[in-house]
Protein backbone atom coordinates (compact mmCIF):
# COMPACT_ATOMS: atom_id res chain seq x y z
CA UNK A 1 0.00 0.00 0.00
CA UNK A 2 1.30 3.45 -0.91
CA UNK A 3 -1.08 5.55 1.16
CA UNK A 4 -2.03 9.19 0.79
CA UNK A 5 0.75 11.61 -0.12
CA UNK A 6 1.74 13.69 2.90
CA UNK A 7 2.93 17.23 2.13
CA UNK A 8 5.42 19.23 4.19
CA UNK A 9 5.63 22.72 2.74
CA UNK A 10 8.98 24.42 2.34
CA UNK A 11 8.80 27.64 4.37
CA UNK A 12 12.14 28.89 3.02
CA UNK A 13 11.46 29.25 -0.69
CA UNK A 14 14.40 29.67 -3.02
CA UNK A 15 15.02 32.62 -5.28
CA UNK A 16 14.13 31.52 -8.79
CA UNK A 17 16.47 32.24 -11.70
CA UNK A 18 15.44 35.33 -13.66
CA UNK A 19 14.27 35.34 -17.26
CA UNK A 20 17.61 36.77 -18.35
CA UNK A 21 19.58 33.90 -16.82
CA UNK A 22 20.54 30.87 -18.87
CA UNK A 23 18.87 27.93 -17.15
CA UNK A 24 21.14 25.30 -18.68
CA UNK A 25 20.33 21.72 -17.70
CA UNK A 26 20.08 20.51 -14.10
CA UNK A 27 21.61 23.62 -12.49
CA UNK A 28 18.64 24.75 -10.40
CA UNK A 29 16.20 22.68 -8.35
CA UNK A 30 12.69 23.37 -7.12
CA UNK A 31 11.52 23.88 -3.54
CA UNK A 32 10.18 20.37 -2.97
CA UNK A 33 10.90 16.71 -3.71
CA UNK A 34 8.87 13.52 -3.44
CA UNK A 35 10.05 10.55 -1.37
CA UNK A 36 8.76 7.07 -0.58
CA UNK A 37 10.41 4.09 1.11
CA UNK A 38 10.29 0.34 0.61
CA UNK A 39 10.99 -2.38 3.12
CA UNK A 40 10.79 -6.07 2.37
CA UNK A 41 7.65 -7.51 3.92
CA UNK A 42 5.95 -4.11 4.24
CA UNK A 43 6.12 -2.82 0.66
CA UNK A 44 6.18 0.83 -0.43
CA UNK A 45 5.11 3.21 2.33
CA UNK A 46 5.08 6.79 3.63
CA UNK A 47 4.75 8.71 0.36
CA UNK A 48 5.59 12.32 1.10
CA UNK A 49 6.57 15.63 -0.43
CA UNK A 50 9.20 17.45 1.62
CA UNK A 51 11.48 20.48 1.19
CA UNK A 52 14.24 19.82 -1.34
CA UNK A 53 17.49 18.98 0.43
CA UNK A 54 20.22 16.41 1.10
CA UNK A 55 19.28 12.82 1.80
CA UNK A 56 21.26 10.76 4.30
CA UNK A 57 22.26 7.12 3.82
CA UNK A 58 24.57 4.66 5.55
CA UNK A 59 28.03 4.42 3.92
CA UNK A 60 27.28 0.72 3.42
CA UNK A 61 24.04 1.46 1.53
CA UNK A 62 24.07 -1.09 -1.25
CA UNK A 63 23.53 1.46 -4.03
CA UNK A 64 27.08 2.73 -3.44
CA UNK A 65 28.62 -0.71 -3.84
CA UNK A 66 26.50 -2.78 -6.21
CA UNK A 67 24.82 -0.16 -8.32
CA UNK A 68 21.13 -0.83 -7.78
CA UNK A 69 19.99 2.55 -9.14
CA UNK A 70 17.47 3.28 -11.89
CA UNK A 71 15.96 6.55 -13.07
CA UNK A 72 13.64 8.26 -15.54
CA UNK A 73 13.48 11.63 -17.24
CA UNK A 74 10.44 13.56 -18.43
CA UNK A 75 9.25 17.16 -18.67
CA UNK A 76 6.39 19.42 -17.66
CA UNK A 77 5.50 22.17 -20.14
CA UNK A 78 3.65 25.45 -19.80
CA UNK A 79 1.38 25.78 -22.83
CA UNK A 80 0.46 28.99 -24.62
CA UNK A 81 -2.83 28.90 -22.67
CA UNK A 82 -0.82 28.83 -19.42
CA UNK A 83 -1.75 25.22 -18.67
CA UNK A 84 0.86 22.84 -17.25
CA UNK A 85 1.04 19.48 -18.98
CA UNK A 86 3.18 16.32 -19.06
CA UNK A 87 4.27 14.38 -22.15
CA UNK A 88 3.35 10.66 -21.91
CA UNK A 89 4.24 10.17 -18.21
CA UNK A 90 2.48 6.80 -18.19
CA UNK A 91 5.21 5.49 -20.49
CA UNK A 92 7.93 6.69 -18.11
CA UNK A 93 6.20 4.87 -15.24
CA UNK A 94 6.06 1.66 -17.29
CA UNK A 95 9.74 1.92 -18.22
CA UNK A 96 10.71 2.66 -14.62
CA UNK A 97 9.10 -0.62 -13.62
CA UNK A 98 10.92 -2.48 -16.42
CA UNK A 99 14.20 -1.05 -15.14
CA UNK A 100 13.36 -2.06 -11.56
CA UNK A 101 12.51 -5.57 -12.71
CA UNK A 102 15.85 -5.96 -14.52
CA UNK A 103 17.80 -4.90 -11.40
CA UNK A 104 15.68 -7.03 -9.03
CA UNK A 105 14.09 -3.98 -7.43
CA UNK A 106 10.46 -3.74 -6.27
CA UNK A 107 7.74 -2.64 -8.67
CA UNK A 108 5.49 0.36 -8.09
CA UNK A 109 1.91 1.11 -9.01
CA UNK A 110 2.27 3.02 -12.29
CA UNK A 111 -0.82 5.16 -11.79
CA UNK A 112 0.49 6.16 -8.36
CA UNK A 113 3.86 7.13 -9.87
CA UNK A 114 2.12 9.43 -12.36
CA UNK A 115 -0.05 10.85 -9.57
CA UNK A 116 3.04 11.54 -7.45
CA UNK A 117 4.66 13.40 -10.36
CA UNK A 118 1.51 15.45 -11.00
CA UNK A 119 1.14 16.30 -7.30
CA UNK A 120 4.75 17.48 -7.06
CA UNK A 121 4.48 19.54 -10.26
CA UNK A 122 1.29 21.21 -9.03
CA UNK A 123 2.97 22.14 -5.74
CA UNK A 124 5.97 23.69 -7.52
CA UNK A 125 3.99 24.96 -10.52
CA UNK A 126 5.58 28.40 -10.32
CA UNK A 127 8.91 26.75 -11.21
CA UNK A 128 7.64 25.74 -14.67
CA UNK A 129 9.37 28.35 -16.85
CA UNK A 130 7.51 30.69 -19.16
CA UNK A 131 10.37 31.38 -21.54
CA UNK A 132 9.92 29.93 -25.01
CA UNK A 133 11.44 26.46 -25.38
CA UNK A 134 12.03 26.00 -21.64
CA UNK A 135 10.41 23.38 -19.41
CA UNK A 136 10.55 21.69 -16.02
CA UNK A 137 12.70 18.56 -16.14
CA UNK A 138 11.52 15.79 -13.81
CA UNK A 139 13.90 13.11 -12.52
CA UNK A 140 12.34 10.13 -10.69
CA UNK A 141 14.86 7.59 -9.37
CA UNK A 142 15.04 4.48 -7.17
CA UNK A 143 18.09 3.48 -5.13
CA UNK A 144 18.99 0.58 -2.82
CA UNK A 145 19.38 1.79 0.76
CA UNK A 146 19.99 -1.32 2.88
CA UNK A 147 23.34 -1.26 4.67
CA UNK A 148 25.26 -4.39 3.75
CA UNK A 149 28.18 -5.63 1.66
CA UNK A 150 26.87 -8.96 0.42
CA UNK A 151 26.24 -9.14 -3.33
CA UNK A 152 22.48 -9.55 -3.44
CA UNK A 153 19.33 -7.51 -3.92
CA UNK A 154 18.70 -4.96 -1.22
CA UNK A 155 15.74 -5.32 1.13
CA UNK A 156 15.22 -1.54 1.35
CA UNK A 157 14.83 1.16 -1.29
CA UNK A 158 13.99 4.83 -1.68
CA UNK A 159 11.97 6.31 -4.53
CA UNK A 160 12.67 10.02 -5.03
CA UNK A 161 11.49 12.63 -7.54
CA UNK A 162 13.38 15.90 -8.01
CA UNK A 163 12.72 18.65 -10.55
CA UNK A 164 14.79 21.27 -12.35
CA UNK A 165 13.78 24.15 -14.64
CA UNK A 166 15.72 23.81 -17.89
CA UNK A 167 16.22 25.99 -20.94
CA UNK A 168 15.75 25.06 -24.56
CA UNK A 169 18.28 22.39 -25.53
CA UNK A 170 19.28 24.54 -28.51
CA UNK A 171 19.02 28.12 -27.26
CA UNK A 172 19.56 29.51 -30.78
CA UNK A 173 17.51 26.92 -32.63
CA UNK A 174 18.33 23.41 -33.86
CA UNK A 175 22.04 22.84 -34.38
CA UNK A 176 23.47 19.80 -36.21
CA UNK A 177 26.08 17.93 -34.19
CA UNK A 178 29.18 15.98 -35.19
CA UNK A 179 29.41 12.38 -33.98
CA UNK A 180 32.33 9.98 -33.63
CA UNK A 181 31.60 6.36 -34.53
CA UNK A 182 33.05 4.44 -31.57
CA UNK A 183 34.87 1.27 -32.61
CA UNK A 184 36.56 0.24 -29.34
CA UNK A 185 34.38 0.85 -26.28
CA UNK A 186 30.92 -0.70 -25.94
CA UNK A 187 27.85 0.82 -24.31
CA UNK A 188 25.88 -2.38 -23.74
CA UNK A 189 25.41 -5.97 -24.86
CA UNK A 190 22.34 -8.10 -25.45
CA UNK A 191 21.36 -9.70 -22.15
CA UNK A 192 22.89 -6.82 -20.21
CA UNK A 193 21.21 -3.65 -19.00
CA UNK A 194 21.30 -1.52 -22.15
CA UNK A 195 17.53 -1.65 -22.59
CA UNK A 196 16.78 -0.12 -19.18
CA UNK A 197 17.70 3.19 -17.52
CA UNK A 198 20.21 2.24 -14.87
CA UNK A 199 22.94 4.57 -13.64
CA UNK A 200 25.84 2.30 -14.57
CA UNK A 201 24.93 2.44 -18.27
CA UNK A 202 25.74 6.13 -18.32
CA UNK A 203 28.96 5.92 -16.30
CA UNK A 204 30.24 3.42 -18.87
CA UNK A 205 29.83 5.98 -21.69
CA UNK A 206 31.93 8.77 -20.20
CA UNK A 207 35.34 7.57 -21.38
CA UNK A 208 34.26 7.36 -25.02
CA UNK A 209 32.52 10.73 -24.82
CA UNK A 210 35.73 12.33 -23.57
CA UNK A 211 37.62 10.83 -26.50
CA UNK A 212 34.97 12.12 -28.91
CA UNK A 213 35.59 15.67 -27.72
CA UNK A 214 39.25 15.31 -28.72
CA UNK A 215 37.98 14.87 -32.29
CA UNK A 216 35.68 17.89 -31.99
CA UNK A 217 32.66 15.61 -31.86
CA UNK A 218 29.73 16.22 -29.51
CA UNK A 219 28.72 12.60 -29.10
CA UNK A 220 29.47 8.96 -29.83
CA UNK A 221 27.66 6.60 -32.20
CA UNK A 222 27.66 3.25 -30.42
CA UNK A 223 28.12 0.00 -32.31
CA UNK A 224 27.17 -3.43 -31.01
CA UNK A 225 29.57 -4.97 -28.49
CA UNK A 226 30.13 -8.27 -30.32
CA UNK A 227 30.76 -7.58 -34.00
CA UNK A 228 31.45 -3.83 -33.71
CA UNK A 229 29.32 -3.39 -36.81
CA UNK A 230 25.66 -2.79 -36.00
CA UNK A 231 24.47 0.65 -34.91
CA UNK A 232 22.78 0.96 -31.53
CA UNK A 233 22.46 4.48 -30.07
CA UNK A 234 23.89 7.98 -30.53
CA UNK A 235 25.21 9.06 -27.15
CA UNK A 236 22.24 8.59 -24.83
CA UNK A 237 19.77 9.03 -27.70
CA UNK A 238 18.03 6.65 -30.07
CA UNK A 239 19.14 7.21 -33.65
CA UNK A 240 17.39 7.41 -37.04
CA UNK A 241 18.62 7.59 -40.64
CA UNK A 242 16.70 8.67 -43.73
CA UNK A 243 18.03 6.65 -46.66
CA UNK A 244 16.56 6.99 -50.14
CA UNK A 245 13.21 8.20 -48.78
CA UNK A 246 12.89 5.57 -46.03
CA UNK A 247 13.51 6.23 -42.34
CA UNK A 248 15.30 3.41 -40.53
CA UNK A 249 16.18 2.96 -36.87
CA UNK A 250 17.90 0.08 -35.07
CA UNK A 251 15.46 -2.56 -33.88
CA UNK A 252 15.15 -3.12 -30.13
CA UNK A 253 17.57 -6.00 -29.77
CA UNK A 254 17.82 -6.05 -25.97
CA UNK A 255 20.76 -3.65 -25.71
CA UNK A 256 18.93 -0.52 -26.92
CA UNK A 257 16.72 1.67 -24.72
CA UNK A 258 13.10 1.86 -25.83
CA UNK A 259 12.83 5.62 -26.01
CA UNK A 260 9.48 7.36 -25.54
CA UNK A 261 10.42 10.04 -28.08
CA UNK A 262 11.56 7.23 -30.41
CA UNK A 263 8.18 5.57 -30.11
CA UNK A 264 6.39 8.89 -30.71
CA UNK A 265 8.42 9.61 -33.84
CA UNK A 266 7.75 6.17 -35.34
CA UNK A 267 4.05 6.76 -34.68
CA UNK A 268 4.12 10.18 -36.40
CA UNK A 269 6.02 8.87 -39.44
CA UNK A 270 3.44 6.15 -39.94
CA UNK A 271 0.63 8.72 -39.60
CA UNK A 272 2.31 10.85 -42.27
CA UNK A 273 2.73 7.92 -44.65
CA UNK A 274 6.52 8.11 -44.55
CA UNK A 275 8.15 4.64 -44.85
CA UNK A 276 9.77 3.71 -41.52
CA UNK A 277 11.32 0.44 -40.43
CA UNK A 278 13.04 -0.95 -37.37
CA UNK A 279 15.88 -3.28 -38.33
CA UNK A 280 19.57 -4.05 -37.89
CA UNK A 281 21.66 -1.34 -39.54
CA UNK A 282 25.40 -1.74 -39.98
CA UNK A 283 27.87 1.11 -40.15
CA UNK A 284 28.76 -0.27 -43.59
CA UNK A 285 25.15 0.34 -44.70
CA UNK A 286 25.54 3.98 -43.67
CA UNK A 287 28.91 4.35 -45.42
CA UNK A 288 27.45 2.86 -48.60
CA UNK A 289 24.46 5.20 -48.47
CA UNK A 290 26.78 8.15 -47.95
CA UNK A 291 28.98 7.15 -50.88
CA UNK A 292 26.09 6.61 -53.29
CA UNK A 293 24.31 9.79 -52.22
CA UNK A 294 21.21 8.22 -50.66
CA UNK A 295 21.97 9.17 -47.03
CA UNK A 296 19.61 12.13 -46.75
CA UNK A 297 19.27 12.84 -43.03
CA UNK A 298 20.29 11.48 -39.62
CA UNK A 299 19.14 12.44 -36.16
CA UNK A 300 19.03 11.38 -32.52
CA UNK A 301 15.94 11.46 -30.33
CA UNK A 302 15.40 11.80 -26.59
CA UNK A 303 13.70 13.74 -23.82
CA UNK A 304 16.31 16.48 -23.51
CA UNK A 305 16.69 17.53 -27.16
CA UNK A 306 13.53 15.92 -28.62
CA UNK A 307 15.23 15.69 -32.03
CA UNK A 308 18.94 16.33 -32.55
CA UNK A 309 20.13 16.60 -36.18
CA UNK A 310 23.41 14.87 -37.00
CA UNK A 311 25.61 16.98 -39.24
CA UNK A 312 28.42 14.50 -39.74
CA UNK A 313 29.82 11.11 -38.75
CA UNK A 314 33.55 10.48 -38.23
CA UNK A 315 34.35 6.86 -39.03
CA UNK A 316 37.90 5.45 -39.32
CA UNK A 317 39.29 8.88 -40.06
CA UNK A 318 36.72 9.71 -42.74
CA UNK A 319 34.29 12.56 -42.14
CA UNK A 320 30.88 11.91 -43.68
CA UNK A 321 28.90 15.14 -43.97
CA UNK A 322 25.14 14.58 -43.97
CA UNK A 323 22.91 16.96 -45.94
CA UNK A 324 25.89 19.33 -46.24
CA UNK A 325 25.80 19.66 -42.46
CA UNK A 326 22.39 21.34 -42.60
CA UNK A 327 19.12 20.55 -40.85
CA UNK A 328 16.95 18.30 -42.96
CA UNK A 329 13.32 18.96 -43.82
CA UNK A 330 12.11 15.86 -41.95
CA UNK A 331 14.11 16.67 -38.81
CA UNK A 332 12.61 20.17 -38.72
CA UNK A 333 9.08 18.82 -39.24
CA UNK A 334 9.42 16.23 -36.47
CA UNK A 335 10.88 18.74 -34.03
CA UNK A 336 8.22 21.35 -34.77
CA UNK A 337 5.42 18.78 -34.47
CA UNK A 338 6.44 17.22 -31.16
CA UNK A 339 7.33 20.52 -29.50
CA UNK A 340 4.14 22.00 -30.95
CA UNK A 341 2.11 19.26 -29.27
CA UNK A 342 4.03 19.68 -26.00
CA UNK A 343 3.45 23.44 -25.82
CA UNK A 344 -0.14 23.29 -27.05
CA UNK A 345 0.46 24.91 -30.44
CA UNK A 346 -0.62 21.77 -32.32
CA UNK A 347 -3.62 19.55 -31.63
CA UNK A 348 -2.78 16.50 -29.51
CA UNK A 349 -4.68 13.95 -31.63
CA UNK A 350 -2.93 11.00 -29.91
CA UNK A 351 -3.77 12.06 -26.31
CA UNK A 352 -0.11 12.18 -25.36
CA UNK A 353 -0.39 15.19 -23.06
CA UNK A 354 -1.73 14.88 -19.50
CA UNK A 355 -2.75 17.93 -17.44
CA UNK A 356 -1.31 18.49 -14.01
Amino acid sequence: MHGKIRIEHNLNRKTKPGLEEALGFGRYFTDHMFMMDYEEGSGWQDPRIVPYGPISHDPAAMVFHYGQAVFEGLKAFRTEKDEIVLFRPDQNAKRLNRSCDRLQMPQMDEEFVVDAIRTLVRLDADWVPRKKGSSLYIRPFVIATEAGLGVRASSRYSFVIIMSPVGAYYEEGLQPINILVESHYARAVRGGTGNVKTAGNYAATLKAQALAKEYNCAQVLWLDAIEKMYIEEAGSMNVFFKINGEVVTPSLSGSILEGITRNSIIHLLKEWGIPVSERKISIHDIVEAFENGTLEEAFGTGTAAVVSPIGSLLWNGTLMSINQGNIGELVARLYDTITGIQYGRIEDSNSWMISC
